[in-house]
């Protein structure tokens, strides 16, 4: 059974910094891009990154960059989403996705192509 589970989430304040992990069983990880959706109460989901097979590419939202960094863990079979200075406007539940189109290049950035998705993890940023 191919599942992608998310962990990692909790509360944080804000300037502060959380790891989401997204563990894969039932299908090799790093031979399909994968990608970190989110999306807060009343607001549209958004792309924040996504990684293509094989470590080839990487992109971020341009509200992420420079503070996100999506990474794989080949051995753990998981894609990690380190999150530093975190902002009020970064909570929300966060999805990790993957391909179903296995060694692209590249990374889709919408989420109807990606196939699989996780129950989601949830991110509060606060005071």
């Amino acid at each position: 059974q191919l599942r992608l589970v998310e962990s990692g989430g909790g509360l944080v304040q804000p300037g502060g910094s959380l790891k989401l992990s997204c563990a894969a069983s039932g299908f090799t990880l790093d031979d399909y891009a994968v990608g970190w959706f989110r999306q807060a109460p009343g607001k549209e989901r958004e792309g924040v990154s996504c990684i293509s097979s094989r470590r080839g590419r990487m992109n971020y939202a341009d509200s992420v960059k420079g503070r996100f960094t999506i990474s794989r863990d080949n051995a753990k079979n998981t894609v990690y989403l380190q999150m530093n200075s975190l902002e009020i406007g970064d909570a929300a539940v966060y999805y990790c996705v993957a391909d179903s189109r296995p060694f692209s290049t590249t990374c889709p950035w919408t989420a109807r192509e990606y196939m699989f998705w996780g129950q989601g993890t949830q991110v509060t940023v606060s005071s």
